[in-house]
């Protein structure tokens, strides 16, 4: 028997019967086996972190702060930190390496060549990460922005007539009223003068108040008196941001006993019981009816994003069922109004900062509608916009609302210069690194719409403009995105001349989109009517 088993018995004050002996020293055999076990595991580990750190070696890094923090707090989510960041792709122009830490290395890439064997692979092979998309799982769900593998594969198929021409042409008319709304209310604050507003907070609103139309053909006057839900949805993308830099708020047991983490419950369960109860009248209606006489209803009106979903079947015939389609309708709710408003918001501050640009896209605008008695864009006029286009084309490219996306890797992936990303590291597509690399875009600093000229095309990869990805995993509603671009800055142009407002400094800050520290704030100016 185990020596240390007589002393056990003695300490427990136990009397030594052999059945006592017997049973201490087999429990204390597995013990020792269990601790053995987990220490072969921990030696595993460490021989698998230190082959990965030798085949991370041939990789630049930009100096760290210590061993321990790595290269933690040195590019911050704020104006100083992007300055940082631009200083290091000034001289390291294809992949990077970074510690989170003394244990966590993270590649960044930054050039089109680098980012294709990442953003060209299939779901399988670079599916998302959980560190970096995690936190969103109980708003989100299985979405497309979330889900992996077969699941992901069926829903993007399911999805995508959902995003049929055919589908968006009906929600120009919602894109139209929602602006008109936005505008309504610029023209009373501005009272005949100009007047600066923060076109963040009203864009946002604005792109909120269309999206639920489109996905619920629900009106909730959220324009001009906030509503439950779309506070819900403003707080949970806020506190989303937040959980990102609380290091203790990465494990879910503290973060949910703390004040952030009810709230956050709390705003999900408001989110995803409006979304139920919508889904589950529907699809009531839907099955009372049948579908031929449920269409046959909807005739004249617009098919909303719950509807084709509803109606959706795979190749056997099978239907989503309610939770995925919430997961779908949350999710578009989340990726469409905070990318498209900072889009669009980004969009109106170089126009304000250029005035011959705007000049230009409000000539092209007025002519486009000459002769209409209605402000009203129409689908077909969204092609006669070219340089209303590329204008919004150089600014995604300059401020692209999504800064990164990041995926984790489920095999070894080769580079173009034979350089090897080991399986299971996360890596980073920098789309604002992509579009600010110099050697890809000449100055890249410098706002020149004519980069994008379509009659004098420039000899570039398709992999060096990225605003909303690339490959199997791009985005999904960027057709849609567009659309209600070019509609929100045609018609402000129409009515408004914009300019910066000097005493407020933009710094830009990244967070799950490309915001700014103190609002985006432009001095509104109401043009007279057209004769």
């Amino acid at each position: 028997m185990l020596p240390i088993t007589d002393r056990l018995l003695h300490l427990l004050g136990l009397e030594k019967t052999a059945f006592r002996i017997y049973a201490v020293s087999t429990l204390l055999l597995f013990l020792l086996f269990f601790l053995f076990r987990l220490l072969l595991r921990f030696l595993r580990l460490c021989r698998s972190f230190y082959i990965t750190c030798r085949r991370l070696r041939c990789f630049p890094q930009p100096p760290r702060r210590n061993w321990l923090l790595g290269h933690l707090g040195m590019y911050l989510p704020n104006e100083a930190g992007l300055q940082d960041e631009k200083k290091v792709l000034d001289n390291m122009h294809n992949v990077l390496l970074v510690w989170m830490g003394p244990v966590l290395p993270l590649l960044v890439l930054v050039h089109p060549d680098y980012i294709k064997p990442l953003l060209g692979a299939s779901a399988a092979i670079a599916p998302k990460d959980d560190l970096f998309y995690g936190f969103l799982k109980p708003w989100l769900g299985d979405g497309l922005l979330l889900s992996k593998g077969d699941k992901w594969s069926r829903h993007r198929r399911l999805l995508t007539p959902a995003f049929h021409f055919d589908i968006l042409k009906p929600y120009m008319k919602i894109f139209n009223q929602c602006t008109d709304i936005m505008h309504a209310k610029w023209r009373h604050l501005a009272e005949g003068s100009a007047v600066s507003l923060d076109m963040f907070e009203h864009i946002s609103l604005m792109t909120l108040d269309s999206l639920q139309k489109c996905v619920f053909s629900h009106n909730s006057n959220c324009q001009e008196k906030m509503s439950d839900y779309i506070s819900a949805i403003i707080e949970l993308s806020a506190l989303s941001v937040r959980r990102q830099y609380r290091l203790h708020h990465y494990l879910d047991f503290i973060y949910y006993r703390s004040a952030d983490g009810r709230r956050f419950r709390q705003a999900c369960d408001m989110v995803h019981h409006f979304t139920t109860e919508v889904i589950q009248e529907r699809r009531w209606a839907l099955r009372q009816q049948g579908a031929e006489a449920w269409l046959k209803a909807k005739q004249g009106k617009t098919l909303d994003f719950i509807d084709v979903l509803l109606l959706a079947r795979d190749e056997d015939g099978k239907e989503l069922s309610d939770e995925d389609i919430r997961a779908e309708a949350d999710t578009f709710m989340f990726e469409g109004h905070d990318t498209t408003s900072s889009g669009i918001s980004w969009m109106l501050f170089n126009l304000a900062k250029y005035p011959e640009y705007q000049e230009k896209c409000r000539e092209e605008i007025q002519e486009v509608m000459k002769g209409r008695e209605l402000e009203e864009l129409e689908w077909d006029d969204l092609t006669q916009l070219p340089f209303t286009t590329m204008c919004i084309k150089e600014s995604l490219r300059q401020y692209p609302p999504v800064t990164l996306v990041s995926r984790q890797c489920t095999e070894d992936i080769k580079l173009p210069d034979g350089r090897i990303i080991p399986k299971g590291i996360i890596c980073l597509v920098s789309i604002y690194g992509t579009h600010h690399n110099p050697t890809v875009w000449p100055d890249s600093k410098v706002y020149n719409p004519y980069r994008f000229d379509p009659d004098n095309p420039q000899q570039r990869s398709p992999l060096a403009y990225v605003p909303f990805s690339a490959g199997p995993r791009n985005c999904i509603g960027q057709s849609f995105a567009m659309a209600e671009l070019r509609v929100v800055v045609a018609l402000t142009l129409l009515r408004f001349r914009l300019s910066v407002d000097r005493t407020r400094k933009v710094r830009r800050k990244p967070e799950l989109i490309l915001r700014t520290e103190n609002g985006l704030w432009l001095k509104v100016e109401p043009l007279p009517p057209r004769a």
